[in-house]
C-alpha cells in the first residue's frame, strides 16, 4: 500500500505578515558583526567531484582516471628501464664471452658495469612505485565499480592485499582480482561466472612467470661456478624482459579497465559531418514553389 506523507509547517511557525508600510519601510544596507564567511569558493570552475573534501568523493570517477593516469605512465616508465636493464645483460654477456679470446678494454667493462647497475638501482626504486600507484587504482576502481553496478567483489580489499603479499598465493589472487574487476566493470550479471579478456590472461601468464623466474635467479645464484655465473647474467636479463612484459599490460589492463568504467566524454568524441553523396537519386522536387523562393 502506497502512504504519502504531506508535511504542513505547526501554526505559528512563520511570523505574520507586516504591514505595507513596514513593508516599504528602509532599514539601511545589511550590516554584519565581522566579514560574512559564505560564498563560492575561490576556485576555478570544474566538475563537482574534482575537490576531493570526503573519503567518498575520494572514490570517483575522476580519482580513478587521475590515479589510473599516474600508474600508466609509472609502468611505461618502469618498462622502458626493464628492457634497458635487460640489453645491458646481454652486452654483460657479450664481454664475458668476448674474454674469453682476449683482454676487454677498461673503458668498455666499466660502461657495462654502469649501466647494469643504474639501471638495476632505478628498477628497484622504480617497480614498487609502479606497483603501490597500480594497487591503489585497483581498490578505488573496485569501488567505484561497486558503486556503479550495485554488487561487490567476492573478496575484501583487505584479503586482496593478503593475498598479493603471501608467496605462491600472489601468483593467483591478483589475476582473480582483476578478473573481477573486468567482469564488474562490463556490466555483467553477478551471477556469471567471470571470463578473463585475452589481455588479462596474457598479463595474468606473464606475471606467474616473473614471479617463476625470479624465484629461480635467486636460487640460481647460490652457485658458485663461473658458468652459474654467466648464465645467471641470461637469467637477469630473461627476468627484465619479463618483468617489462609485466608493466606494459598492466598499463594496457589499466587504460581498458578505465575506459570501461567511465562514460564517455562528449568532447572526445569527433563530430561527424556529411562531404559528399554518392549514386543517391535525385531528390524530388515539389509541385508548388513556396511563395517569395527564388525561381
Amino acid at each position: 500500500m502506497r502512504v504519502d506523507w504531506v508535511a504542513t509547517p505547526p501554526p505559528g511557525a512563520y511570523p505574520q505578515p507586516a504591514s505595507r508600510a513596514q513593508r516599504l519601510r528602509y532599514g539601511g544596507p545589511p550590516r554584519y558583526p565581522a566579514p560574512p564567511r559564505w560564498g563560492f569558493p575561490l576556485l576555478a570552475w570544474r566538475w563537482p567531484t574534482a575537490v576531493l573534501d570526503t573519503a567518498e568523493r575520494a572514490d570517483s570517477v575522476d580519482g580513478v582516471r587521475r590515479l589510473g593516469r599516474t600508474a600508466q605512465n609509472t609502468l611505461w616508465l618502469v618498462a622502458f628501464v626493464a628492457v634497458w636493464a635487460a640489453l645491458s645483460e646481454v652486452w654483460r654477456y657479450v664481454l664475458l664471452a668476448m674474454s674469453r679470446f682476449g683482454a676487454l678494454s677498461v673503458n668498455v667493462v666499466n660502461t657495462s658495469d654502469a649501466m647494469v647497475v643504474s639501471s638495476s638501482a632505478i628498477l628497484l626504486v622504480g617497480w614498487p612505485l609502479a606497483l603501490l600507484f597500480t594497487v591503489l587504482w585497483v581498490r578505488r576502481a573496485r569501488n567505484v565499480a561497486a558503486t556503479i553496478v550495485g554488487y561487490g567483489p567476492s573478496r575484501s580489499n583487505r584479503s586482496a592485499l593478503i593475498g598479493l603479499l603471501v608467496p605462491g598465493v600472489n601468483l593467483v589472487v591478483p589475476g582473480s582480482v582483476l578478473a573481477e574487476l573486468e567482469h564488474a566493470v562490463a556490466r555483467r550479471p553477478a551471477g556469471e561466472r567471470p571470463r578473463p579478456s585475452r589481455l588479462l590472461l596474457w598479463w595474468w601468464g606473464l606475471w606467474a612467470a616473473s614471479g617463476v623466474l625470479f624465484v629461480i635467479t635467486v636460487l640460481w645464484m647460490l652457485r658458485d661456478s663461473t658458468q652459474a655465473q654467466a648464465d645467471g647474467v641470461l637469467l637477469h636479463a630473461l627476468g627484465n624482459l619479463v618483468l617489462a612484459g609485466v608493466q606494459v599490460t598492466t598499463a594496457l589492463m589499466i587504460r581498458r579497465i578505465t575506459t570501461l568504467l567511465l562514460p564517455v566524454d562528449a568532447a572526445s568524441v569527433r563530430l561527424m559531418r556529411v562531404l559528399e553523396v554518392k549514386d543517391a537519386p535525385a531528390p524530388p522536387l515539389r509541385a508548388v514553389r513556396a511563395s517569395g523562393s527564388p525561381r
